[in-house]
């Protein structure tokens, strides 16, 4: 039977609101928590916490959001998302549809996999995988179909058997090649970092995305912040890794992006849309981020 459910937020409106902090209960039972949940679900949201988490896809297709940006997803997507990372998927579905089982997740805590570490130095090798999850990572191929069948697997097995799955995916992971994996997101908040951080790059985001379509100023995002513009330059850039200007050019492009999947809409008006006031400034722009121009973008992913 399906369930009434209020709509699901646009992405886009998402990065412009402060992710919630996820609670994640530990089972001393288990060094890992695995689990299966619908969509919607309440912990189907924005939101960030400080366990690593494996995310799999199992049906639909939408958009997700991790850090400051905005992708499509299929059935079968693989992720890892880092610590503290913000991150949500939004499926297309209809009002009153809930999609039965969608997510299956592994979450662990950097304290866990450190101390595993500690006595089993053979597992040095998950470190740059561990790393740059903080900007989360998608895998692809051959990667991606295994890694799923691992962590299905995990939640179907127990005792030294889930453990030694557990090892097994996160080798896959650490060893994926190249071509089967990408980094989604900015440098984000780091892993430990205090919630004043937190509260200061959700301001600024959520100026920045009301903001998004016309004047975007420093002056104002840091009156948001309580901070004078000389310091609030200083610690966005410490907190986010990228100056402030970087950043609304990241969230500018990855608006134009979708809008250049979703709508038939010229270029021009893409870019307007976008906040760009001059086409050939949006052009080079979206050509040097994205190695390609708006019009092959829109090939390309259609």
């Amino acid at each position: 039977m399906s369930t009434i459910t209020a709509p699901a937020p646009k992405p886009e409106r998402i990065l412009g609101t402060p992710a919630a902090l996820e609670v994640i209960e530990h089972d001393p039972r288990q060094s890992t928590r695995w689990h299966r949940h619908d969509y919607p679900s309440p912990i189907a949201r924005w939101n960030f916490h400080p366990e690593y988490e494996i995310h799999l896809v199992t049906h639909t297709s939408g958009r997700y959001v991790i850090g400051d940006t905005i992708g499509r997803f299929e059935p079968g997507q693989l992720v890892l998302v880092g610590p503290e990372l913000p991150h949500h998927w939004v499926s297309d579905l209809d009002a009153d549809e809930v999609a039965v089982g969608r997510d299956v997740v592994l979450q662990f805590h950097d304290d866990w996999i450190r101390r595993c570490q500690a006595v089993l130095p053979e597992l040095g090798d998950l470190d740059a995988l561990l790393a740059n999850s903080t900007r989360g990572i998608e895998f692809g191929g051959r990667t991606a179909e295994t890694g799923a069948r691992l962590l299905e697997a995990i939640g179907a097995s127990s005792g030294t058997r889930r453990v030694s799955l557990t090892f097994e995916l996160l080798g896959l992971l650490a060893h994926a090649p190249e071509e089967e994996r990408r980094c989604l997101a900015s440098v984000w908040v780091p892993a430990g970092a205090d919630r004043r951080a937190m509260d200061v790059i959700g301001r600024a985001m959520s100026y920045i995305f009301d903001n998004l379509t016309g004047d975007v100023r420093l002056t104002v995002a840091a009156e948001t912040a309580g901070m004078s513009p000389s310091a609030f330059s200083r610690y966005f850039k410490t907190c986010s890794g990228h100056t402030f200007s970087d950043m609304v050019q990241r969230l500018r492009l990855a608006h134009a992006c979708k809008l250049l999947d979703s709508t038939a809409d010229p270029v021009a008006a893409v870019a307007a849309a976008s906040g760009y006031r001059n086409l050939s400034n949006f052009n080079r722009q979206f050509r040097a981020e994205l190695g390609l121009t708006p019009l092959q973008y829109r090939r390309r992913e259609r």
